[in-house]
């Protein structure tokens, strides 16, 4: 693994071993940070179709993809205890940018809390959310 690769798993709080089950997936998303994830953990990514709970969602979603609140509570729903979801977004100026006011918004009828966005590459921001009253492991 790089030392960017390090980095990046570092910043999104991978550890080895865990399910991460990815949502939203499309020819746009960043295969990089795809690659590291799977290094990371040290397992391919699980699909929608995966049977069991994850330590971690990866939620790709643009603005014309729906409704948001949906996608996190069918992203909430497959979260183990302690588990949480990185909300990935196309960077502002970018094709289905979200209105950081709509991801607000969803995210907290979903009964999730945000962390602060963090730029994960020139096209994508990543948002850590977490089941309000949860701490993940």
């Amino acid at each position: 693994m790089t030392t960017a690769e390090q980095t990046l798993a570092d910043r999104l709080g991978l550890t080895a071993g865990q399910l991460v089950r990815e949502t939203g997936w499309d020819e746009d998303s960043d295969d990089r940070l795809r690659a590291a994830v799977e290094e990371w953990t040290g397992d391919a990514l699980a699909d929608e179709a995966t049977k069991g709970t994850a330590d971690l969602v990866l939620l790709w979603w643009r603005e014309q993809d729906g409704d948001l609140f949906d996608g996190l509570m069918d992203a909430r729903g497959d979260l183990a205890p302690g588990g949480f979801i990185w909300l990935l977004t196309p960077r502002p100026g970018r094709n289905g940018h979200m209105d950081p006011a709509d991801i607000t918004e969803s995210t907290t009828s979903a009964g999730l809390s945000a962390h602060p966005p963090l730029p994960l590459s020139p096209a994508w921001s990543a948002t850590r959310l977490e089941v309000r009253g949860e701490t993940a492991a």
